[in-house]
């Protein structure tokens, strides 16, 4: 792969390129498009979406904060521009013709990560990863499996394992009546935001981190293959009809996310009391060691401020040890063979490791989230199971008044049964998936008549 075509500014749904030295500086392409992420619909619904804790819950006053999706995602995006300016400096040092010739800035590189950054989560269904879940359950085992062979193998692949990443990818691009391209955001953005740019069949596990899961659905296969053109992206040996490698930064967008959610899920579960305060601190105290001043910490008093200073120790650590990373194996990046996440590679993976598994033990795996996913699981199965039958019948033109009345209720865009019955049911599951833990919580009593 090549940096010159990875940094593309041409935008989805453009028929012209861009070139960087003709660009305004005051207002850069790729600063455009975290401006169209943060303005989105989709991202706004973030707020209101489960981080850690499904349905954020209140613990008292003193400490009733949680993340959601939203801070977690502004917060992942500060993190990538970190990370890609950073890299970006050693990129245009090892390359100077990109900056030479080209124009390129290190900036560029932090501008492209934070954009990508702050969108990762944008497709993410309500009630944390247990949503996608839900999602997939619902056609896997539930009533939707009867449907089965009325879909290709490709089509039903899609929905059982429904992935908030192609998702994601579908509201980017997906273009509307009179609005071609999506957000229209560059091609470097996208090729950054897509962690696994493959279909979801054929299905080959591999060590690669690029086959673990999947990128696009087969609605948006014809997006995909222009953007991986348009970007150049290396074929995967292991899936070359339709897998390639990552966009080399489409790593520190993954650092940035694997930084937050391992540090500040952590700080999560201090503040919500899952995790011992003194306890906890310890596990910070061991990855930042190192560069830890014990005489400013020995002068914090409040516990908080305590909290802060390492958690900001932290994420410094890490940002330096990934960018190392990335420097260090960026031709095998390029080359497509670099087969694990930076951190991975790095040298606190086992003071990371050690965080996430306290951290899946006290709080991922807490009575408190377990009882919340639970109810989550049954309010996605339930509007699922209602809204594809009236859906299904609409398409038999044996729809009652009740189903009218049903598809009535759901926004405008999605009332439309499609002629394929696999466009029907990717619309209703990127519906539910819309839907904010508070707005699926609310439909879902108004359809039960408990509340008007």
């Amino acid at each position: 792969m090549e940096w010159e075509r990875l940094l593309s500014l041409k935008r989805h749904g453009d028929t012209y390129k861009r070139l960087r030295k003709e660009q305004d500086e005051t207002r850069l392409g790729f600063e455009v498009d975290y401006d169209r992420v943060i303005f989105s619909s989709p991202f706004r619904s973030l707020q209101d979406k489960t981080q850690v804790v499904p349905m954020p819950i209140s613990v008292g006053a003193k400490k009733e904060f949680v993340h959601t999706r939203l801070t977690h995602s502004l917060e992942v995006s500060v993190v990538g521009r970190s990370l890609g300016r950073v890299a970006g400096k050693g990129i245009l040092e090892k390359h100077p013709h990109l900056k030479d010739v080209h124009g390129y800035h290190f900036n560029d590189f932090g501008a492209i990560v934070a954009a990508a950054a702050l969108a990762h989560d944008i497709g993410n269904p309500p009630f944390g990863h247990s949503g996608e879940k839900a999602i997939g359950s619902y056609f896997e085992r539930g009533s939707g499996a009867k449907y089965r062979e009325q879909l290709t193998d490709e089509e039903f692949q899609d929905l059982v394992d429904f992935e908030g990443n192609a998702n994601g990818f579908k509201l980017l691009t997906e273009s509307r009546e009179g609005v071609s391209g999506g957000l229209r955001l560059s091609y470097a953005t996208l090729g950054a935001f897509m962690k696994y740019p493959k279909g979801s069949l054929p299905k080959k596990p591999s060590k690669h981190i690029v086959d673990k899961k999947f990128g696009f659905f087969q609605s948006d296969k014809d997006s995909f293959l222009d953007v991986v053109t348009e970007l150049g992206l290396a074929s995967n040996p292991n899936n070359p009809e339709i897998g390639f490698f990552r966009h080399p930064l489409t790593y520190l967008v993954e650092a940035a996310d694997d930084i937050c959610y391992t540090i500040i899920d952590f700080e999560d579960g201090i503040n919500l009391g899952l995790i011992p305060e003194d306890y906890a601190l310890e596990y910070l105290i061991k990855l930042v060691k190192d560069k830890i001043s014990t005489k400013k910490y020995n002068t914090l008093t409040n516990s908080s401020d305590r909290l802060s200073y390492l958690r900001a120790l932290a994420i410094s650590t890490l940002i330096s040890d990934a960018v190392s990373v990335f420097k260090q194996y960026e031709k095998e990046i390029l080359d497509g063979t670099f087969a694990t996440s930076l951190l991975d590679k790095g040298n606190y993976k086992a003071q990371i490791d050690d965080i996430i598994q306290l951290s899946i033990k006290k709080i991922y795996q807490s009575a408190e989230v377990l009882d919340k996913e639970l109810a989550g699981y049954k309010i996605i199965n339930d509007l699922l199971e209602i809204y594809s039958q009236a859906l299904v019948h609409k398409m038999k033109g044996t729809a009652s008044n009740y189903d009218a009345l049903l598809i009535k209720s759901l926004p405008e865009s999605f009332q439309n049964s499609e002629k394929s019955l696999y466009k029907t049911f990717l619309n209703l599951s990127c519906f539910v998936a819309s839907l904010s833990d508070s707005a699926a919580v609310h439909l879902h009593n108004k359809i039960a008549g408990r509340q008007i």
